[in-house]
């Protein structure tokens, strides 16, 4: 969602209004606690949640459907009481024993905390972390997020971004998981499984297809049903299944020319009926365009609840008096909510709002999701592991690597401690502004090289960049790409004339490695003059220390790419982001304002659609493959500071596991991702690989181990439209396994 920050006089205020009480209010009365029939945990939640429903009146059901208003996220809006200041807030009910629900944007950290006076750790970026293949690391992530929305008073968190990246210079990218649908799925699972084991509620959003941020209002995703069900909806189906999450976020887009907070087929037919989701869907904040149509639909809750129309309010209630909603509607839409806060404990296990924060434990589990997630691209003679022995001098530059580490801005910007360390300023951070985190690759590269001299340069002037990378025995180039909701990339290239510092500093320097801080893939025509590249994503707080240990050989190497990186915006499907070129236009629309209607102009591009089918299945390396285009570097690769050797692969006859053994063939110690793909049979017509399974393997020195891997068989089977259900089809398929999607030397077959 696109929210604008609090002014800093509304920051001064919250911090007033929040801390005054702390310091000299009383607290207020507590009600003698009473019991209730489903107070019995030996229920279970849905039957606990048919006990409350007996008790609602209507207006009560109506109120859980429903959230308050924008809240702290606008300055000036009405905050209730109860309400802790975060992204929206469902009032509970008192008499019922049922708490309020308080959620916060939290995709890579919980947002807003220094309005409170809070910290909060900002992770590496959901798509660094997908980059580590690792599950449990995954759950870590969200184990992070989930404590720390509890001890700040928060009980559900609207992360959990499983969009796939069907088009890479999408804004959102690093808050998402990758381009294939069985990584991207698990990987946020599993965090939202971590998240949950908190008792904070989970949300996986945003559903569906909301692949690029240009438009994202008024666009149409179009796509056939067999291509949406093998691609973006596949993600969303295997997190949902791991996660069992208490919310799925329906997205701004049209799908097919329906909204998607109003689609039947994507909110019942698929999610609800096929997926078997027992949750709620939200709204994503002003996405929803109706009272009816939604409602039926199979939209449960409306948030915020007003600047664009309350329409789960009293327009709702007027809809079920008046049978045009059903009451049965109604009571599904509360009995799901219900049922949720009880499946995730948080009415048994009550937030705790005056908690606190443990940073440097937050702050070790950000470092070592970083240690997994940077990607080391390029080795060329052996440049890295830097040697703090034989280096006398290092140039640092670039992308302000002096301070700190970039971070991902929006809705997902979490607050730096200390402000932005690039560009300090009173208050919080403004919308759109690059927000760099107080974690110094000049300060920790210079503690694992105390005997070197390390100097920095911004990197704002390419001739005095080139003088300082000429004089020393390594060039470090940082260069960044900064990405934020609300916006696309118009190109895959840096921005800021930064490939042409690279050109610069690899002319006066032989030995030059550069680091990327980016949101997603980029181009690189600098790739060949220089000797090491080194992808670090939004690294985190703890980011610089972990890229210090990595480029000194204190941590192997381990991570493997999520996406593709294309050599060109030519490669891509859509060569320019569809809809980025076009003119705005300014048009009227109604929103309620205080109770009441009032008619407001609003400048956003004209509809358009989105041909999603020129691609339809084949995202990502499948699209390269089928296009028969080699990309610059492809998914699932990786390098490392040892060697790996793949053998023995089997498959059992009926086409559920496959076995492999892995060697590390080097001196060092490393962990392996071995990536297993399979072509379908003939019948299925497609031209391309899919992942089918993966397992992070440690390994010592010499080591073998000989590993087992379940195939997802959803990632096996097709769509049949006719029968509107998955399934695997009759032939020969040909299983592949191997160190990335572009290198599989094993393979096996099996036949159905």
């Amino acid at each position: 969602m696109k929210l604008n920050p609090l002014s800093c006089s509304a920051v001064a205020l919250a911090l007033f209004v929040s801390c005054g009480p702390c310091l000299h209010a009383q607290e207020p009365p507590q009600p003698a606690p009473q019991h209730h029939p489903w107070d019995d945990k030996s229920l279970s939640p849905d039957q606990r949640a048919d006990l409350v429903q007996k008790e609602l009146t209507l207006d009560e059901k109506i109120q859980l459907v429903h959230g308050t208003g924008w809240g702290a996220l606008r300055p000036g809006a009405p905050i209730p009481l109860g309400d802790n200041w975060g992204a929206s807030y469902v009032p509970g009910i008192p008499r019922l024993g049922i708490p309020p629900i308080n959620m916060q944007d939290s995709a890579v950290g919980v947002r807003l905390s220094a309005m409170m006076g809070r910290y909060s750790t900002l992770l590496p970026s959901a798509l660094g972390s997908a980059s580590s293949w690792d599950i449990q690391g995954a759950q870590l992530y969200g184990d992070v997020i989930g404590r720390e929305l509890r001890a700040q008073g928060f009980n559900m968190s609207i992360g959990g971004g499983v969009d796939i990246t069907r088009e890479p210079r999408n804004g959102r990218n690093f808050e998402y998981a990758g381009e294939d649908p069985l990584l991207a799925g698990t990987m946020t699972g599993n965090l939202m499984k971590g998240l949950q084991a908190e008792h904070i509620m989970g949300d996986i959003k945003h559903y569906a297809f909301n692949d690029q941020e240009t438009g994202r209002n008024i666009f149409s995703a179009n796509i056939g049903k067999k291509a949406a069900r093998e691609s973006d909806l596949l993600a969303f189906q295997i997190a949902i299944g791991i996660a069992e999450p208490s919310g799925v976020m329906c997205a701004y887009n049209r799908v097919n020319g329906t909204y998607s907070c109003e689609n039947d087929w994507l909110l019942n037919d698929v999610l609800k009926k096929d997926f078997q989701f027992k949750g709620w869907v939200l709204s994503d904040w002003g996405g929803t365009h109706s009272t009816v149509k939604a409602a039926l639909a199979g939209l449960d809750q409306e948030m915020p609840g007003e600047v664009h129309g309350s329409f789960f309010d009293d327009a709702l209630k007027q809809a079920v008096q008046s049978g045009q909603v059903p009451m049965s509607r109604l009571d599904d839409m509360d009995h799901r909510i219900l049922r949720s806060m009880f499946a995730a404990g948080v009415i048994d296990y009550p937030v705790m709002p005056r908690d606190v924060v443990d940073p440097f434990k937050g702050r070790d589990d950000a470092e070592h999701i970083a240690e997994e997630s940077i990607v080391l691209l390029k080795n060329e003679n052996g440049v890295l592991p830097l040697s703090a022995d034989s280096i006398h001098s290092i140039a640092l530059i670039g992308s302000h690597a002096d301070v700190g580490v970039l971070s991902g801005g929006g809705s997902a910007q979490v607050d730096a401690p200390g402000g932005n360390a690039a560009n300090p300023h009173p208050g919080g951070a403004n919308w759109g502004e690059s927000v760099y985190f107080p974690s110094s690759p000049l300060k920790y590269i210079r503690k694992h090289a105390p005997n070197a001299k390390v100097e920095f340069n911004p990197g704002t002037d390419n001739a005095s960049a080139a003088a300082s990378a000429k004089s020393a025995d390594v060039a470090i180039v940082f260069v960044n790409q900064p990405m934020h909701e609300g916006m696309d990339r118009p190109t895959l290239s840096l921005p800021d004339s930064q490939d042409a510092l690279v050109s610069a500093v690899a002319a006066a320097n032989p030995h030059t490695i550069v680091v990327l801080e980016t949101g997603g893939p980029v181009t690189m025509p600098w790739a060949d003059s220089v000797q090491g590249i080194v992808e670090a994503w939004y690294p985190g707080i703890g980011g610089a220390q972990a890229l210090a240990n990595l480029l000194f050989g204190t941590i192997n190497f381990s991570a493997k790419l999520p996406v593709s990186f294309a050599k060109s915006d030519a490669d891509l499907p859509f060569p320019e982001v569809p809809g980025i070129n076009l003119k705005d236009v300014t048009r009227e629309i109604t929103v309620t304002h205080d109770g009441k209607k009032v008619s407001i102009k609003v400048t956003d591009k004209p509809p358009f659609d989105v041909d999603y089918n020129k691609q339809g299945a084949a995202v990502g390396y499948k699209w390269f493959e089928q296009q028969h285009i080699q990309p610059l570097f492809p998914f699932g690769f990786g390098l490392s500071y040892t060697t790996y050797e793949y053998s023995g692969l089997s498959v059992d006859s009926q086409g559920r596991t496959a076995t492999l053994t892995i060697k590390n063939t080097g001196q060092r110690a490393g962990a392996e991702i071995a990536q297993v793909y399979a072509e379908l049979p003939a019948a299925a017509d497609e031209h391309y690989k899919r992942l089918v399974a993966f397992d992070r393997v440690d390994l010592a020195p010499g080591e073998s181990k000989t590993v087992t891997l379940d195939l997802n068989p959803l990632c096996l089977s097709v769509y049949n439209v006719d029968k509107d259900a998955m399934e695997e089809i009759p032939g020969e398929y040909k299983i592949l396994a191997g160190p990335s999607s572009a290198d599989t030397p094993l393979t096996a077959t099996f036949t159905k």
